[in-house]
This record gives C-alpha cells, structure tokens and sequence, in this order.
C-alpha cells in the first residue's frame, strides 16, 4: 500500500472490549507497546449492550421479587417498580453510553487506542480505516490478538430491515418500556429480557421453538424458572415459532443500539407456525450469536470471512503459521462469557510477553490448566427468577458423554439460611460426583440469591478437591451456602446404601 501512513507496535489488537482491554493490559505490562484498534465504543459489548446494562435491569427485578416472603416487606413488595428509575440507573450503568471513562483508563495504562474499523491485511499487518475515511497501516513485530467477540445471529424472516427488530443491543438500552413485547428464543437473553421487561411493565410473550427454556441447564432449574415467568405474567409458547412478521403502520423509533424509543402509532403482527398470531409493539430476535469476523481481513491470512477462530491452549490460531495471531474471547468460541474472555485474555496476554521476551513456556502445564479453566470448569450464572447458577456437567451432558456419575439432590428451601432469607424459598441443587475418584464434576443451583454459591463449586471442580477433603470446608450458619453439608450428607447416605 504505497502512500498509505505506518504505524509499528510490538502488539496488535483488534477489539477494545474487557478481553481485547485484557490482553492489552498484560502485553503492556510486559514492556511491549500495544495499540488497540475500536471502531465503536471503547469498552465493548459487556458495557453497553450486555453484561453491564442487562444486570442492572434485572438487580432492582430480583430484589423487588425477593421481598416477598420478607416479613415486614410484603407490602412494598405489592408495588410496581418504578421503570424510568431503573432504566435511569441502567443508563448509569452504561455510562450513558460514552466511553471517555474507558478512554481515560487506556491513558492510564500507556496503551495506545486508534478508533476505526481493523482488518488484516497479511502476517502481522492491519489496515485501519478511520471515522474520517482514512487509511492507516499498522505492523506488528510480535503479535496480532483478535478479540472482536459475537453479534446476535439472526434467523431467516423476510424484510428483517423493515421489521426492525430489537437484538440484545436493543432490549438493553430501551428507552421506554414497550406495552407488548414478542421474544423468539430459549436461551439466557431471552429469558433474561422476559423477566426485565415483564417486571418493568410490559406484556411478554416468548416463543420457543425449543420444548422447554434453557436448553443447557438442567431440567429442574429451567422448569422453576418456567413456572416464575409464568407466574409472572409471560404468555410462553414452546414447539413454536415464527412463520411471518411485518411491522404495521410508521414509528419514530430510533434505529441506533444506544437509543431505543417505541411508538404507538407502530406495530408488529406476528404469525405462529400454528396459524395463530401475536401483536407486539417490539419484537426481540434471541437466536444465538455469530463471531464478527466477517470484515476483518481472514481471507489475507488463508482463512475464511465469517468464520470462528479455533485456537490451541495458548490462544494461537491453529489454522495460521509462524504464532503471530491470536484469537481470545467469544470469537474462539470456547466458552461464550466474558468472565471466561477475560480469563483467555490474562492468559495470552502472559503467552504474547513470554514468546516476544523469547521465555520458556510449560506448554504442558498451561494446557492443563487451561483446558480445565474453559472446558470443564466454565461457571455461568443466569439472572432469571429464580437465579440458576451452574458449573461443569450436567446430568444431560454425562449421559450424553458416556460419563458415570453419581447425582446428589437437596431442596434449598430446607438449609435454615434459605428458609430465613425468604418465606417459601423455592430452589434446588444438584452436584454430580465421580464415582471412581469421588471428585465434583457438576454443580448447579437454582433458587433466589444462588449466584454466590457458584464460585465454591468453580474451585472444587478446577482443583478436583475430593468429596472427602469438601467435608471439611465449614459452611456458616445460618446461610443459603449450608447447602453444600447437606449435599455431602445425602451423598453420604447414598453412597453407604448402595
């Protein structure tokens, strides 16, 4: 590219988001000077569109659930939300989407920042393309780190430009709550968003093309949050779908993901593969995700647009020669949570620092550890009512795997901490054990405030603790965390009945 403008840095990388911010920190921190490329807002998907705005929707969502059962809170508990609060302190959440306070942190940690769109251009090379329309080339002496993550996948309707559906983007930065609201999907955005938006006001009606919610969890966790959601008000649908959706009659809605306004002069009529149909004011398309990598330059590295990125336990691209480019966080598809991102981000930030300071690395060792950390220790927390919170195997997946283990059952609602955080406690846990090395391998809560007891069981599983050594971890009393003496008491007793 005669003419065009050069930059070198030692590190690359693409994607300004907690993992991409990660991976930067630690390349820097080593000495090696790194620039990151955004073209949108520095702090990613996490900040604006998911993690942050979604769970500061849904805290003030549970907190108000979790009154009842309260004594002293039943009646605060009778009243509705305020809605423009809580989308006020959503809004705080996601920094009013400006990103100058993420901007400021990359000053402070002597990373460089170029806004624009990145693409490779060939081994160690990135052509940015400015806000302004310019041209600049970026080479990198060590590394190229992709770490441009996942947009929603959106299945095949007709006129999707006209029908201007929400994504996830849209479903957490609304601006207002719609009257109706239609959601297609099963998984953690839809039933996330259900339990938002139903307590915030409007008439939700999920339709799953799934027979059930929550596909990866187990049945007891997605059956209590069915029955909530239910309970709540949500019009489910299972074994459904969409065969048509046109949006009726014209709308000031604001297309961009950061502002979101609904208009009552516009709807969208929606026809079930059943011939029934749905009129909704917002229709939220919750399919999945697809990795960004469609206009980022593969095909100059030998590989294909629009694909994931399969790395190795260093986060080196497989596909790629010579250990120059990375792929880290949802783009390698490992483990789609950015807790897990940020972990792959600390990981190859260390790998890029070792191999450009030419350091020996326990590639064994790593691989061990690493595989552990994103194969079979991945916790996920879903913020639904009840939380469901997992880690590891579950029974579906054992059976599915040809995996023995041994299922350990205990009602929450019975540990004394749980019955005085709330009256009528619903919830259940379940962990699964190795009968040959009586280790945990699965472990999954279900009930209100289950979110902390995840942590516990990441370790017992990543360290493979035996059951034998957990006995002596003393949970306190009274606390919902009692839970695990009596899953090690009922194992207990299985085991001696057997």
């Amino acid at each position: 590219m005669p003419g065009t403008p050069t930059r070198t840095f030692d590190v690359i990388v693409i994607g300004a988001g907690p993992v991409g911010e990660n991976v930067a920190d630690r390349t820097t921190a080593a000495g090696l000077d790194t620039v990151v490329v955004e073209a949108e807002l520095v702090g990613g998907e996490c900040s604006y569109w998911a993690c942050d705005p979604s769970k500061a929707l849904l805290r003030p969502v549970l907190a108000h659930s979790e009154l009842h059962g309260v004594p002293g809170l039943e009646s605060a508990a009778d009243q509705p939300l305020d809605a423009s609060a809580v989308l006020k302190h959503r809004d705080a959440w996601a920094s009013q989407w400006d990103d100058a306070g993420q901007v400021e942190w990359l000053d402070k940690a002597g990373i460089s920042l170029i806004r624009g769109h990145g693409r490779l251009a060939g081994p160690k090379e990135v052509t940015v393309t400015t806000p302004e329309g310019d041209l600049l080339l970026l080479t990198a002496r060590h590394a190229v780190a992709v770490c441009t993550g996942t947009s929603a996948a959106l299945p095949p309707l007709p006129d999707l430009e006209a029908l201007r559906p929400w994504t996830s983007r849209e479903a957490t930065s609304a601006k207002e709550v719609p009257a109706r609201l239609a959601i297609l999907g099963a998984g953690v955005v839809a039933v996330e968003m259900a339990t938002a938006w139903q307590a915030l006001g409007a008439q939700v009606t999920l339709i799953a093309r799934e027979p059930g919610l929550l596909p990866r969890v187990e049945r007891f966790a997605a059956d209590l949050v069915t029955e909530r959601l239910r309970e709540s008000g949500v019009d489910i649908r299972f074994d459904s779908g969409i065969a048509s959706a046109v949006r009726q009659g014209s709308s000031d809605s604001n297309s961009n993901s950061n502002s979101t306004s609904n208009s009552n002069s516009s709807q969208v009529l929606i026809t079930l593969i059943d011939g029934s149909e749905i009129v909704a004011d917002e229709l939220l398309l919750a399919t999945g995700r697809a990795p960004r990598t469609g206009n980022l330059g593969l095909e100059t590295v030998g590989l294909q647009p629009g694909d994931w990125l399969t790395t190795d336990d260093m986060f080196t691209v497989e596909e790629v020669s010579g250990e120059w480019l990375y792929a880290v966080g949802d783009v390698n598809r490992r483990a789609l949570f950015t807790h897990q991102g940020k972990y792959q981000a600390r990981i190859a930030g260390a790998v890029i620092a070792a191999r450009a300071h030419r350091r020996p690395l326990d590639i064994r060792r790593w691989s061990r550890f690493v595989g552990t950390a994103d194969h079979v220790a991945v916790p996920q927390v879903v913020f639904t009512d009840p939380e469901v919170a997992s880690v590891g195997l579950t029974t579906a997946e054992a059976e599915r795997t040809g995996q023995a283990v041994d299922v350990v059952d205990y009602e929450i609602g019975q540990v004394a901490g749980a019955a005085m955080y709330k009256a009528g406690y619903r919830g259940h846990a379940r962990m699964l054990v190795d009968p040959k090395r009586h280790t945990v391998l699965g472990a999954t809560f279900a009930g209100p405030g289950v979110a902390e007891l995840l942590h516990s069981a990441t370790v017992a599983i990543a360290g493979e603790v035996p059951v034998e050594r957990l006995w002596h971890a003393v949970p306190a009393f009274p606390t919902i965390s009692e839970v695990w003496l009596r899953l090690l008491e009922t194992y207990r007793d299985q085991s001696t009945t057997v």
